[in-house]
């Protein structure tokens, strides 16, 4: 999830939709960067293959499983849309206040990954290839792939960094607002796609505490986007509609994640390394650095650990 603030490094932007320097074309950017791109068209071909294998959303399933994966991906956006409206009565959220909710938001999301996704995946893994590192080998291939889908859309895409700017080509044709809205949307899919996966064995055990920890995360990030907004001069209404529209992603991609763990039966696993390795890969290249941005290190790695430890002790209540 990417929090953008008011800033003076960077390129700057107005939200007219103009910027002061023009940004390469595609083209351009996928010449200067192959092995993001080679990445990129890597992972694409495997969220295909799987989805394809899977032969359409829920194919195969019990509708429960559907169900619970809408209804996990609707409270991730309750979540964000409820954090969103926070932001009228909270006019003057300090920045070290906003740093420390971050880094809830982020350990929750570093522990969600590592015991709702990664520990659940090398379990599935070792029933279907054995024990030893094939079952390591199988979630680490999601990781992988999953780091190269995020790395692709990150370079590639137009949008707006919290600390350099914006980013991707041809970004100062895009109106600056829909740059937010684009980093925000991009952020979003892999826990949406977590979710979908978590929900589709049936295992309440796997779906549950990560839906609780995505929601509960998705609240302090939908008060900082939108809060992020109202400082570039959004008006307050309009940013938290545009902060609670970011959180429709996630029942999106419930269903996308549902689709892709379909087929096959290493797709499971392999799915939740996928997302785990997305969700690891938004943290460390945006959330963390935007927390430390300001000088607020302390407050926000103690914020870290602490939503490492609600989770976990959620993960241990469900489980």
């Amino acid at each position: 999830m990417n929090q953008s603030r008011v800033r003076d490094e960077g390129v700057p932007m107005q939200f007219d939709g103009s910027t002061t320097a023009g940004q390469p074309s595609l083209a351009a950017q996928l010449r200067g960067h192959p092995y993001a791109a080679a990445g990129l068209v890597l992972a694409l071909l495997a969220l295909l293959a799987l989805l394809v294998a899977g032969r359409s959303v829920g194919a195969g399933m019990p509708p429960e499983n559907v169900r619970n994966a809408l209804l996990g991906g609707g409270a991730g956006f309750a979540a964000t849309a409820l954090g969103a409206l926070a932001s009228i009565a909270l006019r003057d959220l300090s920045a070290r206040a906003e740093d420390s909710l971050l880094g809830f938001a982020a350990g929750m999301m570093l522990a969600a990954s590592a015991f709702s996704l990664i520990l659940p995946g090398i379990e599935s893994a070792r029933e279907l290839v054995g024990p030893g590192a094939s079952a390591g080998l199988v979630v680490a291939l999601g990781l992988g792939l999953g780091v190269a889908l995020m790395l692709g859309l990150d370079r590639f895409t137009p949008h707006e960094h919290a600390h350099v700017g914006v980013h991707g080509p041809q970004a100062s044709r895009v109106p600056g607002v829909w740059l937010f809205v684009i980093a925000i949307t991009l952020h979003n899919l892999p826990e949406g796609m977590a979710i979908g996966v978590a929900f589709s064995q049936g295992d309440l055990s796997v779906g549950l505490p990560l839906t609780a920890a995505i929601a509960i995360q998705d609240a302090p990030e939908g008060l900082a986007v939108a809060m992020a907004l109202r400082a570039a001069r959004i008006s307050p209404w309009r940013a938290v509609l545009v902060a609670a529209a970011s959180g429709l992603m996630e029942p999106i991609g419930a269903l996308i994640g549902l689709g892709l763990s379909t087929g096959m039966a290493l797709a499971y696993p392999i799915g939740l390394g996928l997302a785990a390795g997305a969700m690891i890969f938004v943290v460390s290249h945006e959330v963390i650095p935007e927390t430390h941005r300001n000088g607020h290190q302390t407050p926000a790695t103690i914020g870290l650990m602490g939503g490492f430890a609600v989770m976990m002790v959620l993960d241990t209540a469900f489980g």
